[in-house]
């Protein structure tokens, strides 16, 4: 069994990493007293007043109790001083759990009172900070040496260059590459690139495939879970508009009448994607690939902020567009 302590502060701007913590705390707590035994208090249940009640509310249930709270970050240290401090200060640790979740930013922080709470009842805390673009490489050798492995600066600069800025996504990626390599391996770039999987590399397929076929719901579906992955809008246009000039350049060669095995050699990919494309190219048309290329390049104009539109909406016209029944 887990050793539960009785409070538990996770915060900070790093919103992917605080909700991973939360997530696998809650997770912990369901194991031991099921989904049912962790209540769980957000938006207006979720004040500090309102926590000062549950807290203080008699239950019937055996075991431990847990109570998870998520905004915190959007609460004021008055509230908190006087209403949950002197809750939290009788608080039975050895029945109870309280977790507080704060998703932080420039405005809205956790207040200091709760912290400071949270301290005096013997909890934990946990800070999360989003990092700078120019410090995930750093980042990234320091938590390689903690999986158990070297990583230098050219290879933690591949890292981030494949697989983008997003902490969570770089440590499973970390973590991959140490058990692939194990204990004591030294990495550089080489083996970085190969064996780190792109996932925007390998998915935008999808998207491909989904605007060759005509569907709009899928490539809609797709585009924004690349965009939710963390994929910036100026990488996926570089992409798209890549291997969308390959189902246009096939489309084009089997117009002129070239043979499979000639346009093979033509437009390098694996054997297994090769004829797959081929067919949604034979399908599509040249027609209807030069003109979803076309309009796809006005994608590069939103990713610069020089449409009007926001990012995703500019996209998702356009993909609307490219998609409209033929």
């Amino acid at each position: 069994m887990t050793t539960w302590l009785p409070a538990y502060l996770i915060h900070g701007d790093d919103h992917d990493r605080v909700a991973e913590r939360r997530a696998r705390l809650k997770a912990t707590a369901e194991a031991e007293v099921g989904a049912e035994g962790v209540e769980h208090l957000d938006g207006d249940a979720a004040t500090p007043a309102a926590i000062a009640d549950t807290l203080s509310a008699m239950t019937l249930g055996l075991g431990r109790r847990f109570v998870l709270v998520d905004g915190v970050e959007k609460w004021k240290d008055d509230e908190v001083t006087a209403r949950l401090v002197p809750v939290l200060k009788v608080l039975d640790g050895t029945t109870t759990t309280v977790a507080f979740v704060g998703m932080e930013d420039k405005k809205l922080q956790v207040p200091a009172a709760l912290s400071g709470a949270v301290e005096k009842l013997g909890g934990a805390k946990v800070h999360e900070g989003a990092l700078k673009a120019a410090q995930l490489p750093r980042w990234a050798k320091e938590r390689a040496q903690q999986l158990g492995f070297e990583l230098d600066g050219a290879g933690a600069q591949a890292l981030v260059s494949q697989v983008g800025e997003r902490r969570v996504r770089l440590e499973r990626e970390l973590e991959k590459l140490a058990l692939e390599y194990g204990p004591g391996a030294r990495l550089s770039t080489a083996e970085v690139e190969g064996a780190v999987a792109d996932a925007a590399e390998q998915q935008v397929w999808g998207l491909v495939d989904a605007i060759v076929a005509g569907d709009r719901n899928a490539a809609v579906a797709s585009y924004l879970a690349l965009r939710a992955q963390g994929e910036q809008l100026a990488r996926l246009t570089g992409l798209l508009q890549s291997r969308m000039r390959q189902a246009l350049e096939m489309a084009r060669r089997l117009e002129a009448g070239e043979d499979r095995q000639a346009i093979s050699k033509a437009v390098r990919m694996s054997p297994w994607q090769f004829d797959r494309r081929l067919v949604e190219a034979r399908d599509a048309g040249v027609a209807t690939l030069a003109q979803a290329v076309n309009r796809i390049a006005t994608l590069e104009l939103a990713a610069r902020g020089d449409s009007l539109l926001d990012q995703d909406t500019e996209a998702i016209r356009v993909i609307g567009a490219v998609t409209a029944r033929r």
